[in-house]
């Protein structure tokens, strides 16, 4: 299992379902569930699956996607081109953990940390059923 590192308040605006698509730089093949960091906390603290991943996108298709961001169209259009080239990674069916569940962070991970198997563990035991 790989988890994700995302920054608050976005992390908590996927588990609440608000934020359907994460948007990064660059392409991803992963489609699996994955577990939620919050950045900066050493903790997983839900979970969702990564369905899909869509573009490059234009300002056009972003600033008309904002709800899929969990934000408004104008500031949608205030955030597109933070990426050279910006992609929709497509979330689906979060959900929060029971409790956060601790982690290794290996040096120099920024976007995936891949899971240690007991971790992999504490997470389906602390999933919200």
């Amino acid at each position: 299992m790989r988890a994700l590192v995302v920054q608050a308040p976005h992390i908590e605006r996927i588990l609440d379902g608000a934020k359907i698509w994460e948007i990064r730089g660059s392409r991803t093949n992963v489609r699996e569930q994955i577990g939620l960091i919050r950045g900066g906390s050493g903790t997983i603290i839900g979970v969702c699956e990564l369905i899909d991943c869509t573009g490059p996108l234009t300002a056009e298709q972003f600033r008309k996607n904002a709800r899929k961001l969990g934000m408004t169209p104008s500031k949608a259009e205030l955030l597109y081109g933070y990426y050279k080239k910006t992609y929709a990674w497509v979330l689906a069916n979060p959900s929060y953990l029971r409790i956060p569940v601790p982690y290794n962070h290996p040096s120099g991970a920024i976007i995936w940390v891949r899971l240690e198997s007991a971790t992999q563990r504490a997470v389906k035991r602390a999933l919200k059923r």
